[in-house]
């Protein structure tokens, strides 16, 4: 499939991305195909290729950041065709080495699509078919985290202690949607600051948690702690307010870890 993927005009090359790419996958796993494609893409050859019945969403169709593809079967496993603008990968992984990236808003992204991702999908996954040569190089190029990248990350960890002080307002007036939307957040920006700070890419938030209590700048509990915070918030004031402050010292906990790694690192620098 990747074969013939990459001979459609326009697709410069095909990798595999996901659980199975890095061996985390199980059984009932999907097959996430990138489709890397630069200028002009024959959507009329991809509609033909994927067949009868599936809908192939052209460029822009599926919003800013995960742009467009299709949701295939094949043999009974689900396999999605997910399309990257090579173009615009490129000068994301030039904006990473330089330290800069951006949040947008995705469909299927709760906590935001972090600009990152688009390199540690080429860091991460396995070239199927690269005709002349760029992914296989791109791939070797993101092997390496940017420092510039790490230290813009770890810098933004300040807004996890300000969601926390804006739960606490939230929490005053018993306002359970607001609290759980900055402290989801909160956690969130704590778990990119943490893979980060470990120079490691994360794609999304899905099993993210689960890696990110595992790296040696999580303070004691971090995991478990989060999913009690998150898991039983509260419905009245004094509730989301006890919720909160469990969460500022684990905010707090967080970033002091950091800070002490920091430091290390300045020292044996």
């Amino acid at each position: 499939m990747a074969d013939r993927l990459a001979e459609v005009p326009g697709v410069v090359g095909v990798l595999l991305g996901g659980s199975r790419a890095r061996g985390e996958h199980r059984p009932e796993s999907d097959w996430d195909l990138g489709v890397y494609y630069r200028g002009g893409l024959d959507l009329a050859a991809l509609r033909a290729l994927a067949g009868p019945g599936v809908d192939v969403a052209g460029p822009g169709g599926w919003g800013p950041w995960v742009n467009g593809g299709a949701w295939l079967t094949v043999d009974g496993m689900a396999v999605d065709w997910i399309l990257r603008d090579l173009d615009r990968v490129e000068q994301v992984w030039a904006d990473c080495r330089e330290g800069r990236y951006e949040v947008g808003v995705q469909a299927g992204h709760p906590l935001g699509f972090w600009s990152p991702c688009y390199a540690g999908e080429v860091a991460l996954g396995q070239v199927l078919a690269d005709p002349t040569g760029e992914l296989t190089e791109l791939r070797r190029q993101t092997a390496t985290y940017p420092e510039p990248l790490r230290e813009a990350l770890t810098a933004g960890a300040w807004e996890a202690e300000f969601l926390v002080g804006s739960a606490a307002k939230g929490a005053a007036r018993a306002d359970t949607l607001y609290v759980s939307l900055c402290l989801s957040r909160a956690v969130g920006v704590l778990v990119q600051v943490l893979f980060a700070e470990d120079r490691r890419w994360c794609l999304n938030e899905k099993g993210a948690l689960a890696v990110a209590e595992t790296l040696p700048g999580a303070p004691t509990g971090f995991g478990p702690r989060v999913r009690r915070l998150l898991g039983a918030q509260g419905e009245t004031a004094d509730l989301l307010a006890a919720t909160v402050a469990d969460a500022r010292v684990l905010v707090e906990e967080t970033l002091a870890v950091l800070k002490d790694s920091a430091e290390e690192q300045r020292r044996t620098s």
